[in-house]
C-alpha cells in the first residue's frame, strides 16, 4: 500500500442485497505512477538483497497468517463478491495458503545452467529478478489469484503492484 494522489471514491455494494459496503479509492494514473514508485523503492532498499530463503520463509509466514485469519478472510471473500461462505472456507482460503507455501519451496529452487556449447566457451544462464511486476486480478476467486499472481513474484525477488477489479476491492 502507497499514499493517494486522488481521493475519488465509489461504492462497492454486497451482492447477495445490493447495499453498500464500503468506498474505496479509485486510482488514476497518478496514483499508478506512486505504486510503481514505492514497489521500486521496495525492491532496490531491500527485497533485492532479501535471500532467496528469507523469501520463503516470508512467503510461509504470509501462508501462516492466511490460515490463522481463515475464518475473516472467507468472510469478507464471501461478501466481496457475493460467493457461498463455506466455498470460500473450504475451496478458496485453503487454495491461497497452499499457493504461498508451495512458492516458499521454489524460492530456493531457481538456478541457472551451464551450457556446454564447444571446448572453448563457458556459457551459462542466470535466473535474475525483473523488479517491479505489474497484476491484475478479475472478480472471481481474487484471494486466490492474488495469491497465483504475487508469490510467485515474491518467491523470484519481485516486487508487485496489482490491480484488483473494482467488483471485489476489498479481499485483495
Amino acid at each position: 500500500m502507497c499514499r493517494r494522489a486522488t481521493g475519488k471514491r465509489f461504492p462497492t455494494v454486497n451482492a447477495s442485497n445490493g447495499e453498500v459496503i464500503a468506498e474505496p479509492y479509485e486510482a488514476d494514473s497518478k496514483d499508478v505512477d506512486l505504486a510503481v514508485e514505492a514497489a521500486e523503492t521496495a525492491y532496490y532498499s531491500t527485497w533485492n538483497k532479501t535471500s532467496s530463503a528469507q523469501r520463503g520463509r516470508f512467503l510461509n509466514k504470509i501462508a501462516d497468517l492466511i490460515d490463522e485469519n481463515a475464518d475473516d478472510l472467507a468472510r469478507i471473500e464471501s461478501l466481496d463478491n457475493g460467493k457461498p461462505y463455506m466455498m470460500a472456507k473450504m475451496v478458496d482460503i485453503p487454495g491461497v495458503s497452499e499457493t504461498f507455501r508451495y512458492y516458499a519451496g521454489w524460492a530456493t529452487k531457481r538456478h541457472g545452467k551451464m551450457l556446454d556449447l564447444d571446448p572453448n566457451t563457458f556459457a551459462y544462464t542466470r535466473h535474475e529478478p525483473i523488479g517491479v511486476c505489474g497484476a491484475i486480478i478479475p472478480w472471481n476467486f481474487p484471494l486466490l489469484m492474488l495469491a497465483w499472481k504475487i508469490a510467485p513474484a515474491l518467491a523470484c525477488g519481485n516486487t508487485v503492484v496489482l490491480k484488483s477489479s473494482e467488483k471485489t476491492p476489498h479481499s485483495r
